[in-house]
């Protein structure tokens, strides 16, 4: 029987000690798994009866398939008359490709190949049941005339474009409606050749909003990997109002002083995995959103259920990974781990005004390494953004539930600032083993309208954040 001891023969003293040692780590187990908010990630495939294994070190079980789903049918867009010279007109070409295939979407699927080559086109619908592969050396070039760029309604939750009043242009790669899509490769290209349209922003004759790369509107079981994109004219990656959204290995690349070009910006969606990113943009490099004041009030989509992790870059004008400033729908169950940032505005950044309304809630944000980051961790207000003189001045937001532990700052021009909005609620807000170093004196950190705990901060934080009553939800957080 080697070492195996018989619970009968065992001393009578040794047994009470057993039981109170069994309490102690459920109690503890209990503790650990405390939140604010019940957080309701699915980690596994999200198919009932899936039972392969999956990394927990990965979300991508949000995507309903293990691996890339097989397609019954694959062709080329060269077999479409299409020609990969960077210089023809593929617009119409894509176009007959997709409307072709989408008559396979109930018989299996289909998928469309992207050699190697450079292929100019307009914008183009995505179908469902599909997959976009663009092959070692492809390279999808965004066309240079407006026109292929077509104008589109405003989202129901921003109630007109962006940046400009009435609709936008339609994203380069575009979708609403679908299922089960994959944008993938071999490590191909999608350049949206944005230089023409940050110009028009920059000279300010810009008429409409600009275009995304790749949006993706009221779609499910989304999976976009292994590409570089480039030079998008707006925000990179875009899904609204979608759920169950992968976004994984990718690149995203735009120059420092490009407007707006923010990486991913996952919009009143659910279910959304972003992973093993690396993005360097003019802007944020993951925000999460959800409509924009009374707009997003009346649709009220919030985003939940999204993970950030192992994400890296840099943004010199704004932050690594911001929540809001559009977030009037709501948001909450957000995990962000793993992010490194540097020569950056800000690290984390909560962003919210009067008028927004909504609410941001359960956020976690953990395991953040920043290099000359000016404002490590930083809540922003007072933007005075707004769609249009129908916002309300007493839609206050409702922050509760943020917690930021081990972070290391280095080379950090200021201490954190953590402002909130007078007459709102940002409460129970957690620091802890928080590190930043590298600033000159007096070191201080700027707090309004805040509450909350912090422990194991350097340097000491505000006096908001300190002898807050109990810490007991801070601690077993």
């Amino acid at each position: 029987m080697g070492n195996f001891i018989n619970p009968s023969s065992s001393s009578s003293c040794s047994r009470p000690l057993l039981l109170f040692l069994a309490f102690l780590a459920i109690l503890l187990l209990q503790f650990s798994s405390k939140s604010v908010f019940p957080i309701r990630f699915v980690s596994g495939p999200s198919r009932p009866g899936d039972d392969v294994p999956v990394d927990p070190r990965s979300c991508a079980g949000f995507f309903g398939h293990v691996g890339l789903p097989r397609r019954k049918v694959a062709m080329s867009i060269a077999e479409f008359g299409g020609v990969g010279d960077g210089k023809t007109s593929n617009t119409e070409t894509f176009r007959k490709a997709v409307r072709y295939m989408q008559g396979f979407g109930h018989k299996g699927g289909s998928q469309l190949n992207v050699p190697k080559g450079k292929w100019v086109t307009g914008s183009f619908n995505l179908t469902s049941n599909f997959t976009l592969f663009l092959e070692e050396g492809a390279v999808i070039l965004g066309s240079q005339d407006p026109k292929e760029w077509p104008i589109i309604e405003p989202l129901p939750s921003y109630g007109r474009g962006r940046e400009r009043l009435g609709g936008r242009h339609i994203s380069l790669i575009h979708g609403d409606g679908l299922t089960n899509v994959v944008i993938t490769g071999q490590n191909g290209t999608i350049d949206g050749q944005g230089k023409m349209w940050w110009e028009l922003w920059w000279n300010r004759t810009l008429e409409h909003t600009r275009g995304h790369l790749v949006e993706l509107m009221n779609s499910n079981n989304i999976l976009i990997s292994n590409l570089t994109f480039l030079n998008s004219p707006f925000w990179t990656i875009h899904p609204v109002y979608c759920s169950n959204v992968v976004i994984k290995d990718m690149t995203i690349l735009a120059p420092l002083n490009a407007p707006n070009t923010d990486g991913i910006d996952p919009d009143s969606s659910t279910n959304v995995c972003i992973e093993d990113c690396y993005i360097e943009s003019g802007d944020d490099l993951v925000a999460v959103k959800s409509g924009w004041d009374q707009y997003g009030i009346t649709i009220a989509r919030p985003s939940s259920n999204i993970i950030v992790r192992r994400v890296s870059g840099t943004t010199p004008t704004c932050s690594g990974v911001g929540i809001g400033s559009e977030m009037s729908g709501g948001i909450s169950n957000v995990t962000i781990d793993d992010l490194h940032v540097w020569d950056s505005a800000a690290g984390v950044r909560i962003k919210s005004d009067k008028g927004r309304g909504g609410y941001i809630a359960n956020i976690s944000i953990s395991n953040i390494t920043m290099k000359r980051v000016k404002i490590p961790i930083r809540f922003s207000r007072g933007a005075n953004d707004h769609p249009d003189e129908g916002w309300d001045p007493k839609a206050f937001p409702k922050v509760k539930g943020i917690f930021i532990s081990n972070v290391v700052s280095l080379n950090s021009t200021k201490a954190p600032v953590l402002q909130g909005i007078k007459g709102a609620s940002f409460e129970e807000i957690c620091l802890k083993n928080v590190t930043i170093l590298g600033l000159a004196p007096p070191r201080t950190w700027q707090c309004e309208f805040i509450s909350g705990f912090a422990s194991e901060v350097f340097p000491m934080p505000c006096l908001q954040l300190q002898n807050n009553g109990s810490s007991f939800w801070c601690s077993y957080s």
